[in-house]
């Protein structure tokens, strides 16, 4: 697992390995995250990120490799909070991040110390598989006031999940599928 483009670009990321199981950390393939970056294009410059069941982190370093200016990366695993903080500091991106551990099984706000005064511009949900987590958390960030006017979301689940298409003023806007990997494209 790498960094694929940007200021970071072949910059080896630590993984988890496949432990397998419940709760495994299931990072996104880099050819899976190439193709989701190569969709989001300039989105991603400038952008305030949001990486919610962040893993390894890899969606918001590739992001901040981008031009991303920062990322708040939230999971709640020891192992994920780990590999977290050792792939920003393999990055160097230290300045640019900030990292919560938060259950986002029980998901209802964020501190707001940590959200950006316009909101996030670029969300990355990207929860364990077949548990209708993703769906959950995103009506609770349509429900507050974490999102940018202009915010791009994607999340990551099953291809063959049923996601709906609309969350409040958000629609989809494109889905890919890579292998057992959906994306979802939500914008205004």
């Amino acid at each position: 697992m790498r960094i694929i483009a940007g200021s970071a670009r072949g910059r080896k990321l630590v993984s988890p390995g496949r432990t397998g199981g419940r709760g495994a950390i299931r990072p996104t393939a880099d050819r899976a995250r190439e193709a989701l970056f190569s969709i989001l294009g300039p989105t991603v410059n400038g952008a305030q990120v949001l990486d919610l069941f962040a893993g390894t982190g890899a969606l918001a370093l590739e992001a901040l490799s981008r031009g991303a200016q920062n990322a708040l990366l939230v999971d709640d695993g020891p192992t994920a909070l780990q590999l977290i903080r050792r792939n920003i500091e393999l990055c160097g991106f230290e300045d640019q991040t900030n990292v919560l551990k938060m259950d986002l099984k029980r998901f209802s706000s964020l501190p707001h110390s940590m959200v950006p005064q316009d909101g996030f511009s670029l969300v990355f949900i990207d929860p364990p598989y077949r548990k209708n987590l993703g769906e959950k958390v995103f009506r609770h960030l349509v429900e507050g006031e974490y999102l940018h006017p202009e915010v791009t979301v994607i999340l990551e689940d099953e291809a063959g999940e049923d996601i709906p298409v609309q969350f409040g003023p958000l629609e989809q806007f494109d889905f890919r599928s890579y292998g057992e990997t959906g994306f979802w494209l939500f914008s205004k």
